[in-house]
């Protein structure tokens, strides 16, 4: 078992990482604020399981294939820049939602869920993050090493929940207010859109 300071020490270093600005926190901002606080919810939801999903891979050494490939490294970072520019054709071409006579289609919550996995699971450097990061709190001498990554893994989506429900809330009381103009809401959807293609270039672009 690990230390209580190990603990303590990493839960800290976790919630200060998920408050630093990045992809993921930036991805919830504008899914709460285009569609509510639940639709950032379940995103955030969605993201969290992706997370599990690097846990896992880090605690069964798969992560380190990103590392050492760069074929493997390449495919998965370009599905998720190819997915990003998707969303931001969505958000685009969307039109504002209850305003009288318009009929803006909002996402279900499903695809909500399935878009932050998507998300999470196709960056590759949050698996090297997770390779990097979690093994510095492992202890051998307190028992396997696979279960106490497994165990900090879920520290850290604690921490990630705490963060992004955070902003999830805050970001999604916008929500009211956008729903009084179409002019507001096509100007959000105009920066979204952009947010989603300036994160495509920069995971296009990222090295190991």
């Amino acid at each position: 078992m690990l230390s209580a300071e190990t603990v303590v020490t990493f839960f800290t270093a976790s919630l200060l990482l998920g408050a630093a600005p990045g992809p993921d926190n930036l991805f919830v901002l504008t899914q709460s604020t285009l569609h509510g606080r639940a639709a950032g919810l379940v995103v955030m939801l969605g993201l969290c399981t992706g997370l599990v999903m690097h846990s896992l891979a880090v605690a069964l050494g798969a992560a380190a294939l990103f590392q050492t490939s760069a074929v493997a490294f390449s495919v998965l970072k370009l599905c998720g820049a190819g997915y990003l520019i998707y969303l931001a054709w969505k958000t685009f071409t969307a039109k504002p939602a209850g305003l009288p006579g318009e009929h803006g289609i909002e996402p279900g919550r499903g695809a909500l869920y399935r878009r932050g996995i998507i998300m999470n699971v196709t960056n590759p450097k949050v698996s090297i993050f997770f390779l990097a990061f979690l093994p510095q709190f492992t202890d051998p001498t307190q028992g396997p090493v696979s279960v106490q990554i497994m165990f900090l893994g879920g520290l850290f989506i604690l921490a990630t929940i705490l963060v992004f429900g955070f902003v999830a809330i805050a970001a999604g009381s916008l929500r009211n207010w956008l729903l009084r103009s179409a002019r507001a809401q096509l100007a959000l959807n105009r920066l979204a859109a952009f947010v989603f293609i300036a994160l495509a270039a920069r995971l296009a672009t990222a090295e190991r």
